[in-house]
């Protein structure tokens, strides 16, 4: 039997639509554009929907499918959606960027062009102090006076780098060999581009408050500004369940229910067992990232800390 085929329309999202290859602005001279798009939050349902059949469609609106599939970690709905970006980011960030490998990417050759004459300044007052507690992370700033030192000293490098990059092109040295000197300051472009399941997972970690500034500021300005104007419902979700949510562990869970039921020594006991509570020589505990972790949520829920 001939079957019609029907007639599809490509759906599009007028608010995106708005801004797309509109630049917007990060840190001293990047920027991220929106190129092109695949889906929307109507895909992501019809693509959970297609599981199990036409029966389905009336057993749950929209926005609470979606939130249920996000709650539960139902993943191939969200890779129904794509989206492409053009970037202009740091190379220091970019590495950083590029480790994500689930991304199809196209980045800039400097073998091929001549790098972007342009790299990321630091502000007097935007010089950050390496944390105490976290070997790859900032606390704090230097004052303004000792930024300022740095900020000429790294103004003068780069030129000097710059500089000593130009006269190598200028002698003829291949663009391969004349980039290796350039700071990782340096901007690079990129065209990026991810299904929406990897891009949430990529913004889940990047837009973490541990997670550095400046890619920190790129995620953000790709959460707030363009996921959000794309699959609202699937953003709304996002932020209910993977960045204002809280995980608990085994381990924690039991000592919650003991601090719940008001038995502190079984709390104590657990977290001894679970090794969190071995002593130090100087007195109190030997630090215990999960202890401390457990420390700080039972905080945020006013809850008693048992080893404090």
């Amino acid at each position: 039997m001939e079957q019609r085929a029907e007639k599809l329309n490509r759906p599009g999202v007028p608010a995106l639509d708005e801004i797309l290859g509109v630049p917007f602005k990060v840190l001293d001279d990047g920027l991220i554009r929106v190129v092109d798009y695949m889906g929307d939050d109507q895909a992501i349902v019809q693509a959970a929907r297609v599981s199990y059949g036409d029966g389905t469609k009336k057993t749950s609106d929209d926005r609470g499918l979606i939130r249920y599939l996000l709650r539960h970690r139902h993943t191939t709905p969200f890779e129904m959606c794509s989206l492409k970006l053009h970037l202009r980011v740091p190379m220091d960030a970019w590495r950083q960027w590029i480790r994500h490998r689930t991304a199809s990417v196209n980045e800039t050759s400097t073998r091929y062009s001549i790098a972007i004459d342009s790299s990321q300044t630091t502000s007097p007052d935007q010089w950050r102090v390496q944390a105490t507690d976290n070997k790859q992370g900032s606390d704090g700033y230097l004052n303004p006076d000792t930024g300022q030192q740095l900020t000429q000293a790294e103004t003068d490098f780069k030129n000097n780098a710059r500089e000593l990059y130009s006269q190598r092109l200028e002698h003829g040295v291949a663009r391969e060999q004349a980039r290796k000197d350039l700071p990782l300051c340096t901007y690079t472009e990129a065209y990026w581009k991810l299904d929406l399941h990897n891009l949430l997972h990529f913004l889940s970690l990047r837009m973490d408050p541990h997670a550095q500034k400046e890619i920190r500021d790129y995620a953000t300005i790709i959460g707030e500004e363009i996921v959000k104007r794309w699959v609202p419902l699937a953003w709304e979700a996002f932020e209910d369940y993977r960045m204002g949510s809280v995980f608990y562990s085994r381990i924690e869970h039991e000592i919650m229910a003991a601090i719940g039921a008001g038995k502190r020594e079984q709390a104590m006991s657990i977290a001894t067992e679970a090794g969190w509570l071995k002593a130090s020589k100087k007195g109190g505990f030997i630090r215990n990232r999960e202890r401390d972790e457990l420390s700080l949520k039972l905080k945020n829920l006013n809850l008693p800390v048992p080893w404090e």
